[in-house]
């Protein structure tokens, strides 16, 4: 059963079309909070699917129950093998709103299910603090990276995200400080909907709030010092916010580099060559959804680039040990590629640009002549755009200042057919 794959298509193959599968968003107050048609489906339904919580929850229950296996995934085909008879499956909450009904839906046709969702976590705290929803940050840190958050780190943001435990709030306490937000003020919302709702708030710098029910919902109002670091919205990040060897795409490179790698939501980047991560952390940071797989052949700069990562908040940078071409092997084919070191070395740009889907980007960085020399070939084969990009920045000459000329850099452009 591990070896099974949620990420799938849906079945296609042959009848049922009816809906067997019931998904039933349940709450902290249990069967009394549950619809008429919620509880006719969970009582009709032969074998009953959910958390022990969940399953404590609903009882009574006349049908059969099973808990989720360990590792969760397993019980995805399980569900699958019962196609046709009469299954439910419990969730808390909303269950397609970083729920196990999205999860389910990857495989199963939406025309096989019924769900009746309940208020989720996110729906129940902004109606405690009487917050607009549609205004406020929806996140998940639910088995996920804490940094996360970072790049909804705001400025007035209002940020409701899902914990992993009781451990979580304490934690973001400790990020927000750290970075000039102990201000902000923090609100624990444990165990939403049933007797043993609790609410708590306390600014961050001075967060003492112990005892903390592991079902807890985390809001947060950002407030900024006037030093807080928050990521801006536009490319071409302080290089100084780096940990770097030298190994970086400068600040004005690097913002132009991104405005021609055209970033889109959902998009996947290769960055051969990663260095200190600059260039993946970036386009990872244009959209909550973007990925990028980074290619770094030294070790010490694949773990920098990772730090860089976390304390950036690109969670989705996923650094890959090994030289190209040979690191490309089997990478999910990308909707973008940037060649910042490497380029020259044989089999690096044809093994890119054949994985490369139609229509993607592919940005070549060069710096020297033999790099740029390679451009000028390619450029010829298949087009595209060819510039080079010269920068001076003022510095301290004696007492007096000048001009400091750094390297120029050649810069291809090409789109894919």
């Amino acid at each position: 059963m591990s070896s099974f794959s949620p990420n799938s298509e849906p079945e296609s193959s042959a009848p049922p079309r009816c809906p067997w599968l019931t998904i039933i968003g349940i709450g902290e107050d249990g069967r009394a909070g549950l619809s008429a048609a919620a509880l006719t489906a969970l009582d009709g339904a032969e074998l009953v699917i959910g958390g022990a919580r969940h399953l404590d929850l609903a009882a009574p229950l006349s049908a059969r129950t099973l808990a989720w296996p360990s590792p969760f995934s397993d019980g995805y085909k399980m569900v699958l093998e019962r196609r046709g008879q009469p299954t439910c499956v419990l969730a808390t909450g909303d269950p397609f709103h970083y729920g196990i009904g999205a999860e389910l839906a990857r495989f199963i046709p939406a025309g096989e299910i019924i769900s009746f969702p309940q208020p989720s976590a996110f729906s129940l705290a902004a109606a405690r603090l009487g917050w607009s929803l549609p205004d406020c940050d929806c996140v998940s840190l639910h088995g996920r990276a804490i940094e996360r958050i970072v790049s909804y780190l705001q400025p007035g943001a209002r940020i409701i995200a899902l914990s992993w435990d009781g451990s979580t709030p304490g934690r973001l306490a400790e990020l927000l400080t750290a970075r000039g937000l102990s201000a902000s003020t923090i609100t624990v919302l444990e165990a939403m909907g049933g007797s043993r709702e609790r609410i708590r708030s306390k600014a961050a710098a001075e967060f003492d709030i112990a005892e903390i029910d592991p079902l807890n919902t985390v809001a947060i109002e950002v407030a900024a010092a006037d030093d807080a670091r928050m990521i801006p919205l536009a490319p071409g990040l302080p290089d100084t916010w780096f940990e770097n060897d030298g190994q970086l795409t400068k600040a004005e490179i690097r913002a132009l580099t991104l405005a021609v790698l055209a970033p889109r939501a959902g998009e996947l980047l290769w960055d051969i060559g990663a260095g200190a991560g600059s260039v993946g952390i970036e386009w990872c940071l244009r959209h909550p959804r973007n990925r990028c797989i980074g290619i770094e052949e030294r070790e010490d700069r694949a773990d920098r680039a990772r730090r860089n990562a976390a304390e950036l908040g690109a969670t989705a940078l996923d650094i890959k040990l090994g030289c190209a071409p040979e690191a490309l092997s089997g990478l999910p084919s990308p909707d973008a590629v940037f060649i910042g070191g490497g380029a020259s070395e044989p089999g690096v740009f044809d093994t890119a640009w054949m994985a490369l889907k139609p229509g993607g980007r592919l940005v070549v960085n060069a710096v020297t002549m033999e790099t740029e020399t390679l451009l000028g070939t390619l450029h010829a084969r298949h087009g595209g755009l060819m510039r080079r990009l010269a920068l001076s920045r003022l510095d301290r000459v004696g007492g007096m200042h000048g001009w400091r000329t750094a390297m120029p850099v050649t810069q291809w452009v090409v789109t894919k057919p």
